[in-house]
């Protein structure tokens, strides 16, 4: 990122903050920071904004916003400075591009896009690549002959897929699913919790879940991942999106969020994700634990 100037009337202060005096820790930033409505996305918004509170900064939480155009929506308004984003939901969800190509081009594209579009920059990943993914219970597995996404294809008219409220319509989702495997379920089932579709599958409700490489309930085991054969999905690679204005007004923003992303991969997000979804833990209180057992202070 280039050198800012030096901050002006009305411009935020250097992002130095842990040597600010308490007497003064009102003349700190303000910085907004925003999430989805998912595990996942409290958690790491947490992390941001518990990592910004530790370098100086004063936060005002705005998680739990819902769906991508609702935390798109408050970034481009300006009703948040930042929030965790997905590059290939980004991709093929936000600039409606062709979600195809590796990792390393497909943030090229995000990053050309959100600053042409939006004045948002993307930071560099962390080590979560959240892609889709549906899985099924060994023994329909088994039943089926059902290793691929084109295995699935053949008796989807014979199944019943559970998924969230956006899969529905996403270019991604069923759309994406039909167009790239001809693909047709019975019937589809929305829950809006990703626990409830996991609960649906163990009770027969579903034959096929809609889940992503970051559920706990897969590094726990007792499912069958169906590969996706013909490259439906891109990298989920998780960033934080922040507005190149924030970024302008608050030289070192960008250091903070970048510790945390550094830190994080998906074996790490499922286990975080799981202490909130199973064990019952805050969002809040999980992000500080494990910035206290990586030494964030």
């Amino acid at each position: 990122m280039a050198s800012a100037a030096p901050p002006g009337p009305g411009r935020r202060a250097l992002l130095v903050l842990p040597l600010l005096r308490p007497g003064i820790a009102r003349s700190a930033p303000l910085l907004r920071v925003g999430s989805k409505n998912f595990t996942e996305q409290l958690v790491v918004g947490e992390l941001f904004a518990q990592a910004l509170e530790a370098a100086g900064a004063r936060v005002e939480r705005r998680l739990n916003l819902g769906g991508t155009a609702i935390a798109q929506r408050a970034l481009t308004s300006g009703e948040i400075d930042l929030y965790p984003e997905y590059t290939g939901t980004g991709l093929g969800v936000v600039l409606r591009q062709p979600p195809e190509g590796d990792a390393a081009s497909i943030l090229a594209r995000v990053r050309a896009g959100y600053e042409a579009e939006f004045d948002c920059t993307w930071l560099d990943p962390s080590g979560i690549d959240n892609g889709n993914a549906l899985l099924v219970l060994p023994a329909t597995a088994r039943r089926h002959g059902l290793t691929t996404l084109s295995d699935l294809a053949r008796v989807a008219p014979q199944l019943t897929l559970a998924a969230g409220n956006e899969f529905a319509d996403r270019a991604d989702g069923l759309p994406g699913l039909r167009r790239v495997y001809g693909m047709e379920f019975r019937r589809f089932r929305q829950f809006a919790a990703l626990g409830l579709r996991y609960a649906a599958l163990a009770h027969g409700q579903a034959d096929v879940v809609n889940a992503y490489a970051t559920d706990w309930q897969i590094a726990v085991g007792g499912y069958t991942v169906l590969r996706d054969d013909r490259g439906l999905w891109p990298p989920y690679q998780l960033a934080a999106v922040v507005r190149r204005a924030a970024l302008r007004d608050v030289p070192g923003l960008a250091d903070p969020l970048l510790a945390i992303g550094a830190r994080l991969d998906n074996p790490v997000m499922q286990e975080l994700n799981r202490q909130v979804d199973q064990d019952g833990d805050e969002p809040r209180e999980v992000a500080a634990r494990f910035r206290s057992a990586q030494g964030l202070g």
